[in-house]
């Protein structure tokens, strides 16, 4: 990359000091939006950013900007980054890598006095998780014009906090606008959170997409009653109607579409004892493709699914879609980009479609946008256990620094 090289102790050594933030024992960590230790991670990048010579913005959501000038300042800027909250009790790497990579970009460039026609700016983006507020990508779906301010700031977390409130609380209500604005481009160094890179030992990706997907909340209402002496025929078991559920979801994803998968991650159970029949029943599903159309079908087939549980139990049921969001296919230069630029650092490449959703989604909603992914071992994320090695984040980072002087320039 000529004389513009990425330093990966210095990147290394903020990586640690920053995962000491919210560190669990296990070794991951716990940063959920907007706690007191995101409030400390925001902190912490936020000196940085200042040290490293950036106008440090922050926005009516808290998505956080470093801006570093360029010749023509003008110019749209390229932006670059991720998010730094964090599952509770999650991984270092998810989001992380990718704003601390952009801040190892722009001081790379700046320690070899290399100044770009185009402003970059380094953002970390609100509640990309959604664990405590939901839905998830809030700050970057008021950005992209997804969702309205108002709706996004009235989020409450399970103990009736709002959005708002919070980002109050924590002194991240910023005053700038969060509404889409003029962007050259926008790209996102994230790890892969799938096997499919590790499976093939490489260390980069070029990233042609995203998965779209459902989200369903289903609750079935039936009757308690006593364990010992209710007749199995006389029961409305709503624990059986959703276990029916749990398995269609499973046997869909055989037969659904080749890439379909499908998840129930939450289930509920009342009165939730051992010797009370289950009378209400809470469940959520979770169904994804890269193809529209096959996630309408499974949608269509889910409801049906719900339908015929209760109906074989003789109980209720209420069925919600909780989110949709379609499919993305990145821009197509950008997606070369990327390509060219592993190839130019010297690694063997590929492309992939992120089943898993990112900030990238909406920000495709306001300009050309692309991704780098770099491999996490045996597919593991969402866990303390999520784990990379450095070498390959330091090749994603090379990868995305070649592509920011690139766009950077045009």
């Amino acid at each position: 990359m000529d004389d513009v090289e990425i330093d990966p102790d210095r990147l290394y050594d903020r990586f640690e000091e920053f995962n000491r933030i919210g560190a669990t024992e296990q070794g991951g960590v716990n940063r959920p939006a907007l706690s007191d230790a995101n409030r400390s991670a925001r902190d912490r990048l936020c000196e940085w950013f200042r040290e490293a010579g950036l106008e440090v913005t922050i926005d009516e959501m808290g998505n956080v900007f470093g801006r570093r000038e360029g010749e023509r300042d003008d110019l749209p800027p390229v932006l670059i980054g991720s998010h730094v909250d964090s599952q509770y009790n999650g991984g270092q790497y998810d989001g992380v890598i990718g704003v601390l990579g952009g801040l190892e970009i722009v001081e790379a460039l700046s320690d070899a006095g290399e100044r770009t026609r185009r402003p970059i700016e380094v953002v970390s983006w609100s509640n990309e998780e959604g664990v405590r507020f939901q839905p998830d990508m809030l700050g970057s779906g008021v950005f992209a014009g997804a969702f309205d301010l108002e709706f996004a700031l009235s989020r409450a977390d399970g103990e009736g906090n709002t959005f708002g409130e919070e980002l109050e609380r924590i002194g991240y209500a910023g005053d700038e606008p969060c509404r889409p604005r003029d962007l050259h481009c926008y790209f996102e160094l994230h790890v892969e959170q799938g096997p499919r890179l590790e499976r093939r030992g490489l260390s980069v990706a070029a990233v042609e997409g995203v998965y779209g997907f459902a989200w369903l909340s289903v609750t079935f209402e039936g009757m308690a009653d006593h364990a010992g002496p209710t007749p199995m025929h006389e029961r409305e078991d709503a624990l059986v109607a959703a276990s029916d559920v749990v398995g269609a979801v499973r046997r869909l994803t055989a037969s659904g579409g080749e890439d379909l998968v499908g998840t129930v991650g939450s289930l509920e159970v009342e009165p939730d004892a051992i010797n009370v029949i289950p009378e209400t029943v809470e469940l959520t599903v979770d169904l994804r493709s890269h193809d529209d159309d096959v996630v309408s079908s499974a949608v269509d087939r889910i409801r049906r699914e719900v339908e015929w549980a209760a109906e074989r139990e003789g109980i209720d049921y209420r069925l919600e879609e909780l989110m949709r969001i379609e499919p993305r296919t990145f821009d197509t230069d950008c997606v070369e980009t990327v390509e060219a630029a592993i190839e130019a650092a010297g690694y063997e490449g590929t492309r992939l479609v992120s089943g898993a959703g990112h900030d990238a989604s909406y920000l495709d909603d306001v300009c050309p946008t692309g991704m780098v992914f770099v491999p996490s071992l045996e597919g593991v994320s969402h866990r303390e256990s999520e784990f990379t090695e450095w070498s390959d984040v330091v090749a994603g980072v090379e990868v995305l620094c070649e592509v920011v002087r690139q766009k950077a320039a045009e």
